[in-house]
């Protein structure tokens, strides 16, 4: 048995009119938009998906991040969704970076008790200035003979122990703190963004960098080597008062948009947070030649020391020898491009071993590292010498000679042709490039293993067996690949005339 309801007369005209109002709403979607307006990405730009979005893990949730920094400046309004965060900071002013443990119960117990150093660096973030970093600081140094880049405000820091300023890294400090412990470096940047923009007629946007913080633990040795974590963030520096200005005017800017447009805009943070990444590429090459002053003793040391050994001694110059083989494997070759001077070009050669370093062509090179560091480069990777100016050959057998010719007249001449034939004298190779008596005197007494001051003069012999002395004007006429015979005429004081002949 079928139970049917009827719904008196009125009722069914309520409902046909509703049925009527909600098929009339439903034909409305789509036709104020249009076909061309509707986009997924204005869909998921709504609030409610964006909270949604920002809910979800991300996907290095289970990667452990021991530590956290946070820069305590506001991070601009300007920068749209997804982008990465900019914050504006003025020259010379102290700004905090607090130094957070973020590790859970139980997550490295090894540093636990213990300190660990942090490297701080203020770099370039575009990759075109990467690779001319080097010419570029340089540069800076030249413009700004005694200041630095980067500076640790000692002061107003808490909790930071033995911080070091590196001479000969303008854009580098660092130091050790304890993890247990509340810490908080303030850190000046003294150069600004528009220090290093290729052309400079006013108005032009300044560059933007990175303040990129590497951290370290104590290996079994004492030294702070083995890597814990690397975060940076990217920064742009205006005159004094100049990143409040951008700051007021990048809000004034916003909110003149409408809201469907501040929607695709992140919005402005009280603080920035210092995102993870890779470490600086430098740190491999640091970690075989591990800097001095951190041991497990804590020894204090004064801001200006430089790298070096652990008695502070600077490294030995590299090898005039110091080929790139086809063996060397890519950690090597970073280290070799490092005793090189060519540390700009670390990051791009990064996966290049020996072999891929050496059958890159001049103009492979030179695309890549430009002209002047690119011939620099592929010359230092085909091994090739600077040319002397000047290449003499010199025989020290005069008195042996001598001593032949007296022998060969009181002898019998049986075998003439055989004897003037087996007599064998060595020359000796002295290459000049300064062109002058000194430096000839001085490759003439390296030759003798006597000191220069034992040389009192050297003569030439000229036409009819007279004694020229020898001067600058006379070297720089000597031809390419002269021989001479080396005369020595001893004094009675120890001291010596040399012959040229």
């Amino acid at each position: 048995m079928a139970w049917a309801l009827k719904l008196p007369l009125a009722d069914e005209v309520i409902e046909s009119g509703l049925v009527q109002d909600f098929d009339a709403s439903l034909s409305g979607i789509g036709q104020e938009l249009g076909a061309g307006a509707y986009s997924m990405s204005d869909v998921l730009a709504l609030p409610i998906f964006k909270q949604e979005e920002s809910s979800l893990p991300p996907d290095n949730e289970n990667k452990i991040l021991p530590f956290q920094y946070v820069l305590c400046a506001a991070t601009s309004p300007a920068v749209k969704l997804h982008d990465e965060t900019l914050t504006y900071l003025n020259q010379g002013q102290s700004y905090e970076i607090r130094m957070l443990d973020n590790r859970k119960l139980g997550e490295l117990p090894e540093i636990n008790g213990k300190l660990v150093k942090s490297i701080f660096r203020v770099v370039f973030h575009d990759r075109r200035l990467q690779y001319t970093e080097h010419q570029q600081l340089e540069g800076w140094r030249w413009n700004r003979p005694g200041d630095r880049i980067l500076d640790i405000d000692i002061p107003m820091s808490v909790g930071i122990i033995d911080p070091r300023a590196n001479p000969n890294q303008l854009n580098t400090v660092e130091f050790l703190w304890d993890p247990s412990k509340r810490t908080s470096v303030f850190i000046q940047v003294h150069c600004i963004s528009t220090e290093f923009t290729m052309r400079k007629h006013g108005g032009e946007k300044g560059v933007p960098f990175r303040v990129q913080i590497d951290t370290f633990k104590e290996n079994e040795n004492g030294e702070y080597t083995e890597h814990l974590h690397s975060a940076s963030c990217q920064i742009k520096v205006f005159k004094p008062k100049g990143a409040d200005r951008k700051q007021k005017t990048d809000r004034e800017k916003m909110e003149k948009r409408t809201p469907h447009e501040k929607e695709k805009y992140q919005p402005s943070y009280e603080t920035t947070i210092l995102t993870e990444c890779s470490p600086w590429p430098e740190i491999t090459y640091v970690n075989n030649s591990p800097s001095p002053g951190f041991n497990s003793s804590h020894s204090s040391f004064s801001l200006g020391e430089g790298n070096g050994s652990p008695n502070h001694q600077p490294e030995p110059p590299p090898p005039v020898t110091d080929n790139l083989l086809p063996t060397t494997t890519p950690q090597e070759a970073q280290q070799w491009l490092h005793r090189n001077r060519f540390s700009t070009f670390t990051r791009l050669f990064t996966n290049f071993s020996g072999a891929d370093l050496l059958k890159l062509t001049r103009d492979d090179v030179i695309q890549i590292c430009g002209p002047a560091d690119g011939i620099r480069l592929f010359n230092a990777l085909k091994g090739r010498m600077v040319r002397p100016r000047l290449t003499i050959y010199v025989c020290q057998e005069s008195l042996q000679l001598r001593e032949q010719q007296q022998q060969q007249q009181q002898q019998q001449q049986k075998h003439e042709d055989g004897d003037s034939n087996g007599t064998f004298f060595v020359y000796h190779a002295i290459y000049l490039e300064e062109l002058t008596a000194v430096e000839l005197t001085e490759k003439i007494a390296q030759l003798f293993s006597i000191s220069p001051c034992q040389i009192s003069q050297i003569y030439k012999q000229g036409p009819t067996g007279i004694h020229v002395l020898i001067s600058d004007e006379m070297i720089q006429n000597f031809q390419e690949e002269a021989c001479f015979i080396l005369d020595t005429m001893k004094e009675t004081n120890d001291s010596y005339h040399i012959i040229l002949k």
